[in-house]
């Protein structure tokens, strides 16, 4: 990085294609397309952009600016980070088994400061890589607080460019507890900023970032707390996650404070150690000594200061843009993609996805070019881990009725065969399959190793797979997801088996 002074006003180089403007400097440049926000959907669409010759600028706030920085939410508060967590977690939870394959060890240490550093580095060595490949695609990058001040044009740091196309990809943040003494609980964002583990931690919410920071924490030795309102977690998730996913989190020592209201929470400002009061079934039940206590109760968007109403884009009354299939928003030429918007999916892939196809449709020459969001595959980083697509069992009978079959398996897999029973963890699956020819519209799976097989299984069900196309594929002994594909019987029409085509 270098600095170059001209006429009194700073410019700053970093790599040889990125321009950084400072705010004393005026300056008003035309490109094909600007994008707001330097997070995944917003990187990805500006670089398929450039792919494809445009001339791209692309605005993200930057952490001195109190945004997230390049990579967005996922790079820097979220997967990526959370990933490295849920790692070592993983090391902990294999401490645990391997004396039952016959290795012998002291009593073993953790350090999370070793561990925060080296995370940390990576993420700042992420940070650097997005920053260099958007020199090498050739786009311009820009740090600072964007508004859309007309049509077709964006302010920042009191400079104005134009830009034929413009996408917003802003993302969003964590939602706030709104109860008295709510400001005495931190953000999932902010669990990334922990320079210790607490030795007492309470987290409010049921969704997959409560579980997955519920896992991570209690099995690095937090005593841990999870507070639900309903009786089960993961509750937009099929059946079968959501009750195993539950009876895991107590078996693994968790405490589960299920059918909780939070009322408020309260500091200690002696031992600066922290309360929780909750109302359950009607009654109120206080929850002392906690270090921290963590919210993980949704994300809410990052639209309320970029200057939408200036524009006329129209958001619904959460905030999220409203978009078309196509990711138009409400004003022609302005576009929105990732966590902002309606389609209903906060997921890095989807940003990406999204962001790519828009970028194909406006400058590769596909004027059809979309993200089908139907049958979108997810994970959750859980304790074991799911990984689910398409309908669950309930959506499924909701909508075709007594046209649903499903199939189901429980086994232990052979990691733990030979473990301690305390130690053995089940695995899960479900097939949810409609029609006479049993087409499979549902998959659905708990267990070591579900976030890798979902992906694989994730590309026939998009392909339209059919029970018997799964009972035609030879299974890989021994794995679990060899189960998937041996599941019941035949897959049948009107009784009668399907056989693979050689038969």
């Amino acid at each position: 990085m270098f600095c170059l002074l001209y006429n009194n006003n700073l410019r700053i180089r970093s790599f040889s294609n990125i321009r950084f403007f400072s705010s004393q400097k005026s300056v008003k440049e035309k490109y094909d397309l600007i994008v707001i926000g330097g997070g995944s959907g917003g990187l990805a669409t500006a670089r398929r952009a450039s792919g494809y010759k445009a001339k791209v600028l692309l605005i993200e706030a930057g952490r001195e600016n109190d945004g997230m920085g390049l990579g967005g939410t996922c790079v820097n508060f979220g997967c990526v980070p959370k990933k490295v967590m849920f790692n070592a977690a993983l090391h902990a939870e294999m401490l645990h088994t391997a004396k039952d394959y016959g290795f012998s060890f002291d009593t073993p240490t953790f350090d999370w400061a070793v561990l925060k550093k080296k995370r940390d580095e990576f993420i700042f060595r992420l940070n650097g890589i997005y920053k260099k490949n958007l020199s090498n695609d050739g786009v311009d990058l820009v740090e600072g607080r964007a508004k859309l001040i007309q049509d077709k044009k964006v302010e920042v740091n009191g400079v104005v460019y134009e830009g034929e196309h413009i996408v917003i990809s802003v993302g969003g943040k964590p939602e706030t507890l709104k109860v008295p003494g709510g400001t005495y609980s931190t953000s999932s964002d902010d669990f990334f900023k922990f320079e210790n583990l607490p030795k007492k931690v309470g987290i409010i919410g049921a969704g997959y970032i409560a579980v997955e920071l519920a896992g991570v924490l209690n099995k690095l030795g937090s005593e841990t707390f999870l507070f639900i309102r309903k009786s089960e977690v993961l509750r937009n998730f099929d059946s079968i996650i959501q009750q195993s996913v539950t009876n895991e989190l107590t078996k693994n020592g968790i405490n589960l404070i299920t059918n909780s209201i939070v009322k408020n929470i309260t500091l200690n400002e002696k031992n600066l150690l922290k309360s929780i009061k909750i109302i359950s079934n009607s009654n109120e039940i206080e929850f002392e000594g906690f270090n921290e206590i963590i919210t993980a109760i949704g994300r809410v968007p990052l639209t309320s200061n970029i200057g939408l109403e200036n524009v006329g884009v129209e958001v619904d009354v959460k905030g999220f843009v409203k978009v078309d299939k196509f990711q138009n928003t409400s004003v022609k030429g302005i576009y929105a993609v990732g966590d902002i918007t309606t389609n209903g999916w906060e997921l890095t892939p989807v940003a990406i996805a999204s962001g790519r196809r828009l970028a194909d449709r406006l400058f590769g020459g596909l004027p059809n070019a979309r993200l089908d969001f139907d049958k979108i595959p997810s994970v959750v980083f859980s304790h074991p881990t799911v990984g689910s697509i398409g309908y669950s069992e309930q959506k499924a009978i909701e909508k075709f009725g007594n046209n649903v079959k499903v199939y189901n398996a429980t086994f232990t897999d052979l990691y733990y065969s030979i473990t301690e029973p305390q130690n053995r963890t089940k695995t899960w699956m479900k097939l949810v399959c409609v029609g006479e020819n049993e087409k499979v519209i549902g998959l659905h799976v708990v267990g070591k190793g579900a976030d890798e097989m979902i992906q694989g299984f994730g590309v026939a069900i998009k392909m339209g797979a059919t029970k018997s196309d799964f009972d035609s594929c030879v299974a890989i002994h021994p794995t679990a997801s060899e189960e998937l594909v041996t599941m019941g019987k035949w897959g049948t029409i009107r009784g009668q088996p399907i056989l693979p085509a050689s038969y």
